[in-house]
């Protein structure tokens, strides 16, 4: 039998040791608190998003981001045309002709590559490319900041939000934040798929949709973007003239006349298409995945395989009609800032 001063010894350790638990916890809790507010707050982060998104709107906007001060990036991604141009190359600078179709900054949001040939991976670098690209807005970047930073109102809002003077970070984060707002997934189809009810849709959409599927178009045209975000060769570049798709940035020639997938929402809103306006309708675009005739060397096997009739045809433009979706809208014509 153990003693009775053993036991009160024992005892004694006990309460020491769950003495000794609860000022452990009760001094990390002080320590806890006096960290949180003592930390300073990221000033990024204590600034509204909006404000940023707000900041990248105007700039968007404004004429000032190209050399001569007559190009924005509004210029070529008009919101009454789905964020295009209606054009078949661009116009930039002094009247020069940009080297690709404009595509749409719609549902940019969810993309993991930009630009037709697939290559840059961000919203910020993309941003980059147009603002000093010759035939675009043709100025260099230092030129455009020292350009901005001397507009009070732009180096003044860079100092509110991301507390330094406006610079090149400031430019390409504001514009990313405003365009990654611009999202437009409220088409018939999104609700056909969000409620599952086929009575929103007539027997020519659903065939549509059905067919879509069948002649594994949503193979590349993934769900929910319509888009893999990946480049391939459709024959669109048989003999590879000046444009040879993604191989002008990888020198590979197994990317020779391959191009990224666009999306096909709001398609109806942006003719002309493929990434040289070469084609003005929708009849003419699924005619081009269409192979009854010889292909040309590196196109997509899965193209090759591809033969639609004129019913066919018919029905896979009444299912694409149904991813238009026009609540995006704005009217956003007179914004337009010029210096």
């Amino acid at each position: 039998m153990p003693s009775s001063k053993s036991s009160s010894r024992f005892l004694l350790i006990i309460l020491i040791t769950v003495i000794g638990l609860i000022s452990f916890v009760f001094i990390v809790l002080a320590i806890t608190r006096n960290s949180t507010r003592s930390e300073p707050l990221d000033p990024v982060a204590k600034n509204s998003a909006q404000e940023k998104i707000e900041l990248g709107r105007d700039l968007f906007f404004d004429t000032r981001l190209s050399k001569d001060n007559t190009i924005a990036c509004v210029s070529c991604h008009n919101p009454q045309l789905a964020f295009t141009d209606g054009k078949a190359l661009s116009s930039g600078v002094e009247g020069r002709l940009g080297f690709r179709n404009a595509p749409t900054l719609l549902n940019v949001i969810d993309g993991t590559s930009f630009m037709f040939d697939a290559e840059i991976k961000t919203l910020e670098e993309q941003a980059i490319v147009p603002i000093q690209d010759h035939a675009e807005m043709d100025i260099a970047m230092g030129d455009l900041i020292r350009k901005l930073r001397s507009i009070p109102d732009y180096n003044e809002r860079s100092k509110a939000i991301f507390n330094k003077e406006f610079d090149a970070s400031v430019l390409t984060k504001s514009l990313a934040a405003f365009q990654r707002t611009l999202i437009s997934k409220n088409s018939l189809f999104d609700k056909f798929i969000a409620t599952g009810d086929s009575s929103l849709l007539n027997e020519s959409q659903l065939n549509g949709w059905s067919k879509f599927n069948e002649l594994q178009c949503i193979g590349c045209h993934k769900l929910p973007s319509f888009t893999d975000y990946q480049a391939y060769n459709i024959g669109l570049c048989s003999e590879y003239g000046k444009d040879q798709g993604r191989f002008r940035v990888t020198h590979d020639t197994t990317d020779m006349g391959k191009f990224k997938t666009p999306t096909l929402r709001n398609i109806e809103l942006t003719a002309p298409y493929f990434h040289n306006g070469s084609v003005n309708s929708l009849a003419q675009v699924i005619q081009q995945h269409s192979w009854n005739y010889e292909f040309p060397l590196n196109v997509d096997k899965r193209v090759r395989n591809i033969k639609m009739t004129l019913e066919d045809e018919k029905l896979l433009i009444e299912f694409l009609k149904i991813l238009t979706d026009t609540t995006f809208l704005i009217n956003d014509s007179d914004s337009i800032v010029n210096q």
